[in-house]
């Protein structure tokens, strides 16, 4: 993690990191101000409450109450060596816990990250450079000079981690690994992510360290070639108004006088997907990135593969539709290709598969045994109380898919985890590093147990689950002794020596597959950002949510509020009644936050970045004087809040005067003083203020359009300003 140190008044600092800003301090007889803990002060804390938070962790997963809990700690510092320091723990438990219990909780507290990292040694690497942007610590403890080729790409390991380094140092981004995860043999993940904009991160899965990490920094430029970190976000009046707003080769393609969809975009083939009766319109296709209704639809070049002709498919319909799913990057086109077109038929198959509720065949041990690396992670797996099922995905030789399924018996929750890739080998190591990445042995504990209800597992939103993070649900019928397919032993991998040549005649044969099937396949490819990626289409194959996405829940209804509720404090009564009646009228669910609402970003700990559309409304009503209106919402959100402790009393505070003011037969002046004993003086004058209109959007600080002092979406979108240079500069604009 990246901690940013300002140097403030005197002796005072604050370090910046995530959302958080936290200040230190000296005390007077330092020469300090006394004002805020000191950087030491701040370390032994950490260890303490590192410690309780495992503690009371353990508490809430067994249902162990946990408002009796106490824990103290005390350093002890060595009179010789006032750098050797015992720190000693003490944890009061309530009565009547088993011993059981007592002792999971302490072996609960060893686990803590702190106490750990402290007990296997802390190294210290101070350095004074020239530019604190500098992005060569990614590279630290790997050897350069050595040549790793792997199947599946065109280069060496090292040289691919070397290369997309320095083009995303290049870019002006600093990349940082989080975490580092290898809990059995040969299956290594991370996480890594933009020190500046964390919210643009990825994760990264293989068979070695050096692998897992091409594979990371690999999707993370694949997501940059394709704008997926900024999916659905406002991007900003600045870029809205620019010469181009995604790729310098977009078209802007006007609706037609009654809202009919241009002739410029798409095909016929995809017409009749997305289109089937005639109720898609233009204004469903304004892209939520500018807002620029007036520039008309954005559209985006795509090659249709059948004959090379050029599709222009809209930006919105792109990201509303089809997440992540169908891009790529690498070290020659050719690899990017065949690992997108990979990833598409490991997701559509093991969709179909879950819909239909699919019975697989293992495959027989002494398949498995001629791959020894995974051998060893599965059987550290069992060994570790997992017991791991190895199936052929391929649905008889039809396609390049593997599964590796874990099952949980300490909780009864299974893991479906699918891979693809043209050989035979790599498909099962992708499917049991995916089953892995970034999981701990304590994680798969949180795995979902099958089920027999049909209707659970083929519900659209469960596809989406397993899409996101695997997690979704699994019926029961696939671990029937009884299969739908028998096993094959295929592999579609080249034989060709020549790497490029292998990637080209392998893309070939997965392109070949699409078109057996009897569908069109559409592909952009970049180079604009220093590295081969791509995107591809397949309508009505690689879609990863519903078609009618588009009409019914499309993200560009974010342009019918955007601008309302970042203008929020500087409403007038009406224009407040005008967007709270058109907050009511939408279709969307009460408890969606306003985050993805607009597509703009807040951080995470302040009162807008909690806010629902229904605490929206509710202010709103309260602003109006519309106290009947606002009294409705406030039950229905003490009864489902689920935000902060402080803000949930300010509601039952707030709750409070509202039902003494509604009721014609009471005077507040008659409750205020044991209120304010309830819930204090500052919180009672919020309450009080907002329902005589004195206080307008408790805790929202005012915002508008330019997003001044929305930190985190400033972020944001200077990450995606270091790409739109980028190609701006590539384009010759």
């Amino acid at each position: 993690m990246q901690i940013k140190v300002n140097f403030l008044d005197n002796l005072r600092l604050d370090a910046k990191f995530d959302d958080f800003t936290v200040i230190a301090d000296q005390p007077i007889r330092y020469k300090g101000d006394g004002s805020a803990p000191g950087p030491f002060d701040y370390f032994l804390a950490s260890s303490a409450m590192c410690a309780a938070y495992f503690a009371k962790m353990y508490c809430i997963s067994r249902g162990i109450p946990t408002e009796d809990l106490r824990l103290v700690q005390n350093n002890i510092v060595d009179p010789e060596d006032r750098y050797k320091q015992t720190f000693r723990i003490q944890l009061e438990l309530p009565e009547g816990i088993s011993e059981k219990d007592r002792l999971g909780i302490l072996r609960s507290m060893e686990r803590c990250t702190v106490k750990r990292v402290i007990q296997n040694g802390l190294d210290f690497d101070i350095q004074v450079v020239n530019d604190l942007d500098d992005s060569t610590a990614l590279l630290e403890g790997f050897n350069s000079e050595s040549e790793t080729f792997i199947e599946g790409k065109d280069v060496p390991l090292e040289q691919t981690i070397a290369k997309m380094t320095g083009l995303l140092a290049d870019l002006g981004m600093k990349i940082e690994v989080a975490s580092w995860r290898n809990i059995v043999p040969n299956v290594w993940s991370l996480h890594i992510r933009d020190a500046d904009s964390q919210m643009c991160f990825t994760n990264g899965k293989g068979a070695t360290k050096e692998s897992a990490l091409a594979s990371a920094l690999g999707e993370f430029l694949e997501r940059l070639n394709c704008n997926f970190f900024y999916n659905d976000q406002f991007f900003g009046e600045e870029i809205a108004n620019a010469e181009f707003v995604h790729y310098p080769n977009e078209k802007w393609f006007q609706p037609g006088p009654n809202d009919e969809l241009p002739e410029e975009i798409l095909d016929e083939y995809c017409l009749d997907i997305y289109n089937p009766d005639d109720e898609l319109q233009g204004s469903h296709l304004f892209d939520t990135n500018s807002g620029r209704t007036d520039r008309g639809i954005v559209s985006l070049p795509f090659v249709r593969q059948s004959d090379g002709e050029t599709v222009y498919f809209p930006s919105n319909l792109i990201e509303n539709l089809f997440l992540s799913n169908g891009m790529s990057a690498g070290n020659t086109h050719a690899e990017a290709q065949v690992q997108c077109l990979s990833e598409i038929f490991e997701r559509a198959v093991k969709r179909q598969i879950l819909e239909e509720e699919l019975t697989l065949p293992d495959v027989p041990q002494e398949y498995i045994d001629r791959y020894p690396g995974i051998v060893a992670g599965i059987k550290e797996l069992e060994e570790q109380g997992f017991p791991v099922l190895v199936k052929d995905a391929s649905l008889g030789g039809m396609y390049p898919v593997m599964c590796v399924t874990l099952m949980n018996p300490r909780t009864g929750g299974v893991f479906a985890s699918f891979g693809a890739a043209p050989s035979f080998e790599v498909a099962m190591e992708r499917s049991l590093t995916e089953l892995l990445q970034g999981r701990s042995f304590e994680g798969l504990n949180d795995l979902p147990q099958p089920t027999f209800d049909s209707m659970a597992v083929t519900e659209p939103n469960n596809f989406v689950e397993h899409f996101i993070d695997s997690t979704g649900l699994v019926s029961w019928k696939f671990f029937s002794a009884k299969a739908d397919f028998d096993f094959v032993d295929w592999d579609y991998a080249s034989e060709l020596e020549d790497r490029k040549a292998k990637s080209e005649e392998e893309a070939a044969i997965l392109f070949g597959i699409l078109e057996e099937m009897g569908l069109e396949a559409y592909m952009a490819q970049y180079e604009d950002l220093g590295v081969p990626a791509c995107r591809i289409l397949v309508p009505g194959y690689s879609e990863v949510y519903p078609v009618e996405d588009l009409i019914y829940d499309n993200t560009n209804k974010a342009l019918a509020f955007r601008e309302d509720i970042l203008n929020l404090h500087t409403l007038n009564d009406q224009q407040l009644s005008d967007l709270v009646e058109r907050l009511e009228d939408t279709d969307v669910d009460d408890y969606t936050k306003i985050i993805t609402l607009i597509g703009v970003e807040f951080d995470d700990n302040t009162v807008w970045g909690q806010l629902t559309l229904l605490e929206l409304k509710l202010l709103i009503f309260l602003a109006l004087e519309r106290h009947d209106d606002a009294k409705e919402l406030l039950e229905m959100f003490l009864q489902f809040n689920d935000n902060t402790v402080d803000r949930g009393l300010f509601y039952q505070a707030l709750n409070c005067v509202l039902e003494v003011v509604l009721d014609e037969e009471e005077d507040i002046t008659d409750y205020l003083p044991n209120f304010r004993r309830m819930f204090g003086e500052e919180r009672m004058n919020a309450a009080v203020g907002s329902v005589t209109g004195a206080i307008r959007f408790f805790g929202l600080e005012p915002t508008n359009m330019q997003l001044e002092g929305l930190d985190k979406h400033q972020r944001l979108i200077n990450s995606y300003k270091k790409l739109h240079a980028a190609r701006a500069k590539a384009a010759g604009l």
